[in-house]
């Protein structure tokens, strides 16, 4: 996760609530992914890089391109420009408040719900393929 330092991270909640450890739990809570389908917009930093390696198996993660955040800022109607928020030139206040953004379920369904992405399924550091799953989950 040293590669992500400083850099523009969506993560979407994929896993529920349900036999979730409570260190996890909190942690997801945190993140304000309270609910299926969340997505936030962080600004990494260490304590969010640690957050995040917690609760890998509950999340899909990765660096958003431009047009996935103006997708998202535009279902959250945040008054920010995608590309402020792409060079971290923004409130974090205003984004803040913003969050979480709800989305849909993806178009054609996740590719599985129990494997990390290394092994076929929808968890963990997806890299640019994040801009993907967001795509389909925005109407």
């Amino acid at each position: 996760m040293k590669d992500t330092e400083n850099k523009i991270i969506a993560a979407v909640r994929v896993r529920g609530r349900v036999n979730v450890r409570s260190d996890i739990n909190e942690t997801l809570d945190r993140l304000r992914l309270r609910r299926v389908n969340n997505c936030v917009i962080i600004k990494m930093n260490d304590s969010y890089s640690g957050m995040i390696n917690a609760c890998h198996d509950y999340i899909a993660f990765g660096e958003p391109n431009e047009e996935t955040v103006k997708r998202l800022v535009k279902k959250a109607g945040i008054s920010i420009s995608p590309s402020d928020i792409m060079q971290g030139k923004y409130d974090p206040k205003t984004l803040k408040a913003a969050l979480p953004i709800r989305l849909h379920p993806p178009r054609h369904g996740y590719k599985s719900t129990k494997l990390s992405v290394k092994r076929g399924g929808s968890l963990g550091y997806m890299g640019e393929g994040i801009n993907k799953l967001i795509q389909r989950m925005v109407k």
